[in-house]
C-alpha cells in the first residue's frame, strides 16, 4: 500500500471537497470522507507511505550507530564495554516517547525530527542486543583460531561475530520497526510528528476526536491500518526468528 500511493490513490488524499465531508463509507469513497471531505482510504495509503518512512529510517539510524558500539563493547571489553553500557542505562533512564517529545519539542515538530528522536532510542536498544549475543561468541574456537591466524577484533567482528549474530538483529529489527510505528503515530496524534497536509495515521486519530459519535469510521479505520501493520511486523519478527535461529533449525 505504501509503494502504491507513490504513483496511484483511489483519489488526491489531499484534495479537500467540503460538501462530501464526514460521508460514511460507500462505493465512491471506500473508507467513509473526513470533516474536510477528504478521502480517508487515499489518506491512509499516504499516511502508510509516511509513517514507514519514518519508522524505517529510525531503525536504520539505531541499527547504524548502536550495533557497532555494541559489537565494539563485546570485542574490547573493560572500561569500554562499561563507557557503552552506562551510555545505554543513562538513555534508558528516560521512556522512549518522552525522549521523543522532548528531541521534537525543542527543534520543532516534523517528520524528520521524528526519525531522529524515534532512532536515538534505537541506538541503545541495538547496542545492547548486539552486545549480549556477540559475548558468547568471542570465547568459540573459530574465534580462536582467528586470532592465532593474526586477525584484529574488527576483522574477527565483521568474518565471524556479525554474521553469527545476524538472525537475533534482523529479529530485534522488525520488533523495533513496529515500536517505531505506534512512536510515529503517537508523536503525530499530539501534534509532534508530521505536519499538515502531510498524512498520517496518528494525526488521523487525533483529528477524528471531535467526530468520534457521529463519524466512528473516521478513526476506525486508522486505528486498524495501525493495528494490523503491528500486528504484520510482529508476526514477521516471529517467522523469522524461527527461520534463521539456527538452534531452531537443529531442532528441525
Amino acid at each position: 500500500m505504501a509503494v502504491v500511493s507513490e504513483f496511484w490513490t483511489p483519489w488526491p488524499p489531499y484534495a479537500m471537497r467540503i460538501r462530501d465531508k464526514l460521508q460514511g463509507p460507500s462505493l465512491a469513497h471506500w473508507f467513509g470522507t473526513d470533516n474536510f471531505g477528504r478521502d480517508i482510504f487515499s489518506m491512509i495509503m499516504a499516511g502508510a507511505r509516511n509513517s514507514l518512512e519514518v519508522a524505517l529510517t529510525a531503525v536504520a539510524v539505531g541499527m547504524g550507530l548502536g550495533v557497532p558500539l555494541g559489537a565494539l563493547a563485546a570485542a574490547r571489553g573493560g572500561w569500554i564495554d562499561g563507557f557503552v553500557m552506562r551510555l545505554s542505562d543513562l538513555a534508558f533512564a528516560f521512556p522512549a516517547l518522552l525522549t521523543a517529545v522532548i528531541v521534537t519539542a525543542i527543534f520543532g515538530p516534523s517528520a524528520t525530527n521524528a526519525m531522529i528522536a524515534i532512532g536515538i532510542f534505537n541506538i541503545p536498544v541495538f547496542a545492547r542486543v548486539t552486545r549480549g549475543a556477540a559475548m558468547g561468541l568471542w570465547k568459540r574456537d573459530y574465534v580462536l583460531a582467528a586470532r592465532c591466524a593474526g586477525l584484529g577484533d574488527a576483522a574477527i567482528t565483521w568474518r565471524h561475530i556479525l554474521p553469527n549474530i545476524n538472525h537475533v538483529l534482523i529479529v530485534q529489527a522488525t520488533i523495533q520497526f513496529a515500536l517505531a510505528v505506534v512512536a510515529e503515530a503517537g508523536l503525530s496524534y499530539v501534534g509532534l510528528g508530521a505536519q499538515p497536509p502531510q498524512a498520517s495515521w496518528g494525526k488521523m486519530l487525533s483529528d477524528s476526536q471531535t467526530y468520534i459519535y457521529g463519524a466512528p469510521h473516521l478513526a476506525i479505520f486508522p486505528g486498524l491500518a495501525i493495528t494490523i501493520t503491528v500486528l504484520g511486523l510482529n508476526l514477521l519478527g516471529d517467522g523469522l526468528r524461527d527461520l534463521l535461529d539456527p538452534r531452531v533449525r537443529r531442532r528441525r
